[in-house]
């Protein structure tokens, strides 16, 4: 049992007084014990301010950890991410409950609907992937400069890029396929609809997938060793990567050709033997290095960026009309006929109008966010909490649209499966909400803060 720290102090008090010449046993009781109540108080007065103080100092170091943890969060940003995750469900719904899905590939013909539900549902979901990946972007610069503000050495920053990377491709190959995998098995036989021509290439079934988290880590790992480039040569390596795009692939002549694996992961989207790449490299970290561009202005004018937001997007939407009134470069697909077909675009690999097209709109959502944000104050916003965890959600909605999918092995009618996407949304929010609270809690260097 541990002796009471005042009891002690009032042994010490009585020996410092004996040492300063008191004679204790000649003193009044009362005048003794006013002098010793005195030097305990003095003594519990000191010991609290030091608690005080040690506690504060606790408090400070939790605070700097956290601002150097989630540094100081856009909130524009977070809810356009969110925004378009909630978009991307729609199309995930679509095809793990109603087993209705959309191949717009170079060289082959591009889908047709039949009726405007359909043709929205799958149009409206473009704007995701363009948009995640300008937003990681944009989230790298951001990151870097807050790092870089909170102590951290160039060279541990580039480290943490490249393990999310590589993180990203590893939940790619060994979360993230095994729902698309569950979703094929449990479809009934021959009840799947691709709209569109197939894809590309052939060979021996395909088994390993290779989609947008595939994309995303090689891009970051890309831009982990260039992001320190001058904005020139930022810009410049973007817009390469995504007109060597326009200029590279083949043309329909070369559909059935078995291009090799590194050829597909690099450029050519499609299928050769084991192999299903849908989101190459190359183009998708153009798309990143412009997301980039934009972070670095972002750090010196959020206003200014807003605008630049604006009119870019604006720029962007009327280089979409002309390169599909034109037709030809930039297109990867004949321009089908029809409001629709004009607005159909090819996206794997993303044509320049389909980049265009999508870009402009969510550089114009960014723009505008900033008026909507005295409605998005509250934490408890659902743009907000799934866009602060977005590969957390990204990769449970997956397994939520999936096993909501056993129930519909043969399909469901937009009506139902909307209600199912909502469905999941509402399954998704409590997850979600409960993990940025989580990730808050967590130092820096925690797994758990890079979902």
């Amino acid at each position: 049992m541990q002796p009471d720290i005042f009891s002690l102090a009032k042994v010490q008090i009585l020996a410092v007084l004996h040492g300063l010449g008191f004679e204790i046993s000649r003193c009044h009781p009362t005048c003794l014990l006013r002098t010793i109540e005195m030097y305990e108080s003095d003594a519990r007065s000191m010991l609290y301010k030091k608690e005080e103080e040690g506690v504060a100092e606790i408090e400070s170091i939790r605070e700097s950890d956290s601002a150097m943890t989630t540094a100081q969060r856009i909130v524009a940003l977070d809810a356009h991410r969110g925004f378009i995750m909630v978009l991307m469900a729609i199309d995930h719904a679509s095809y793990f409950i109603a087993r209705v899905h959309s191949a717009e590939f170079w060289g082959i013909a591009l889908p047709v609907y039949s009726t405007g539900t359909w043709f929205w549902t799958r149009w409206i979901t473009h704007l995701c992937a363009p948009g995640f990946c300008f937003l990681m972007g944009v989230g790298m610069m951001l990151f870097a400069d807050a790092r870089r503000r909170a102590g951290w050495e160039e060279g541990r920053i580039t480290r943490f890029f490249i393990i999310r990377g590589l993180l990203l491709i590893f939940l790619q190959l060994f979360v993230e396929d095994p729902a698309w995998i569950l979703g094929n098995l449990t479809a009934s036989p021959g009840v799947m609809v691709i709209r569109g021509g197939g894809v590309p290439g052939g060979g021996a079934q395909g088994m390993i997938y290779i989609g947008v988290l595939f994309a995303l880590g090689g891009a970051m790992v890309f831009w982990a060793f260039l992001r320190r480039a001058s904005p020139w040569f930022v810009g410049m390596i973007s817009l390469s990567a995504i007109l060597v795009t326009q200029f590279a692939i083949p043309g329909s002549d070369h559909v059935a050709t078995l291009y090799s694996p590194l050829l597909r992961l690099l450029l050519i989207p499609g299928h050769t033997n084991i192999w299903v790449i849908l989101y190459p490299v190359v183009p998708w970290l153009g798309v990143a290095g412009l997301g980039l561009l934009f972070g670095e202005l972002l750090e010196r004018d959020t206003r200014r960026a807003g605008r630049v937001a604006i009119w870019t997007g604006l720029a962007f939407l009327v280089l979409f009309m002309i390169i599909r009134t034109m037709g030809g470069f930039g297109n990867l697909n004949e321009v089908p006929e029809g409001w629709m077909g004009f607005l159909n675009v090819t996206k794997y690999p993303p044509s320049l109008a389909f980049l265009t097209m999508t870009l402009g709109i969510n550089l114009l959502f960014m723009g505008m966010w900033r008026w909507a944000e005295p409605y998005l104050q509250s934490r408890f916003h659902p743009l907000l909490v799934f866009g602060r965890v977005a590969l957390f959600f990204y990769l449970l909605h997956l397994w939520v649209y999936s096993l909501l999918g056993l129930f519909f092995r043969g399909g469901s009618e937009w009506g139902t499966m909307y209600g199912l996407w909502l469905l999941g949304l509402v399954i998704l929010y409590p997850f979600s909400y409960q993990y940025n609270r989580i990730k808050g809690y967590k130092p820096v260097t925690s797994l758990w803060r890079l979902f």
